[in-house]
């Protein structure tokens, strides 16, 4: 179970509209894609503007004033597209941990969050565990705080969460866990992103265990 909460304390690539640069995204609901034809351009203006309201219901009210801040520095900024493709990325960097996928943590990960991953992960390979974990559902996501610090976006965002998690030793052996008992999680990860930057990428910047 200590490589499964250490899984928890870690996170990401957010998708986020640009307009002009290139961006890697995450996946995105079928039910959250855009039309892109064939709807008259002032009824998608009105669908995206209540698709914005309805995001901002998600952002508590502490994180307001910083949201807005970050919208005058960054006017591409989206709450809908930021939190669609946290929801997103959140199962993706778990399962690439779970998986000890070091390339995949590397590239969503600031240095010292990969470094934690890395180091977990070399533990856990020496004794010959490994993780047969599950992401069961993600009950609730919304942004805890916003905050700019020398041009470097801050986002905070609260995963309360439920997994199945499962050790297993060299020989196959459970050590550890249960897939019949869901582990309730609640956490706040932080995302940063320098607004003052062409790349587009926000990585995980710090997380904290509720």
């Amino acid at each position: 179970m200590i490589f499964a909460l250490l899984a928890l304390r870690l996170f990401a690539v957010l998708g986020r509209r640009t307009g002009h640069e290139q961006q890697r995204q995450l996946p995105i609901p079928a039910d959250d894609r855009p039309v892109v034809g064939g709807v008259p351009r002032e009824a998608q203006a009105d669908s995206l503007a209540a698709a914005q309201r309805a995001a901002e219901n998600v952002v508590a009210v502490p994180a307001q004033a910083g949201l807005r801040a970050l919208i005058a520095a960054d006017r591409s900024f989206d709450v809908a597209q930021f939190m669609s493709g946290a929801r997103a990325a959140y199962g993706m960097i778990l399962e690439a941990y779970w998986k000890g996928d070091r390339e995949t943590l590397k590239s969503l990960c600031e240095p010292h969050v990969y470094e934690a991953f890395d180091q977990a992960i070399a533990a856990r390979e020496a004794e010959g565990l490994t993780l047969d974990n599950r992401l069961v559902r993600i009950d609730a996501a919304n942004i805890a705080d916003v905050r700019i610090e020398d041009g470097k976006a801050l986002v905070s965002v609260r995963f309360e969460a439920d997994l199945s998690a499962i050790t297993r030793d060299k020989d196959d052996h459970v050590v550890a866990g249960s897939m019949d008992d869901a582990i309730a999680t609640v956490e706040t990860w932080t995302f940063g992103r320098d607004v003052r930057s062409r790349d587009p990428n926000w990585h995980l910047a710090d997380t904290d265990e509720d």
